[in-house]
């Protein structure tokens, strides 16, 4: 039964790695940013403002309703080797440098600012 477990999760990976391996072949270089969020976490509504504020396109996901986006939320954060055990949201993906609030959430936003503006560059 162990084992049935195993592979069970290791087709899992391999299935999400393959859906987002065709996700990433459709997107463009001019994708717009994901935010991957809830709407009841007061972090991933301000980050929403701010980046409307900023005029800066983006898709939303909400994670608690789309278990789809979910799981590929957490594919991304695996390959870029940030460990869920801490999550917290939202969690961000601006074409591929995944990166998400650490606790301090003014300074989550200068990040998010700095990356965006290196990305113009």
């Amino acid at each position: 039964m162990k084992y049935l477990v195993i592979i069970a999760l290791f087709l899992t990976t391999l299935y999400c790695n393959a859906q987002e391996s065709t996700y990433q072949t459709k997107q463009s270089k001019k994708e717009k940013i994901i935010v991957y969020g809830s709407d009841s976490c007061h972090s991933c509504i301000d980050t929403k403002a701010f980046l409307k504020e900023k005029k800066i396109e983006f898709t939303y996901f909400d994670i608690d309703v789309n278990k789809e986006k979910e799981q590929e939320m957490l594919v991304k954060l695996q390959k870029a080797h940030i460990s869920i055990n801490t999550l917290s949201l939202p969690v961000i993906d601006n074409k591929g440098d995944v990166f998400l609030n650490q606790g301090n959430f003014k300074e989550f936003l200068k990040i998010v600012d700095k990356k965006l503006k290196k990305d113009e560059n």
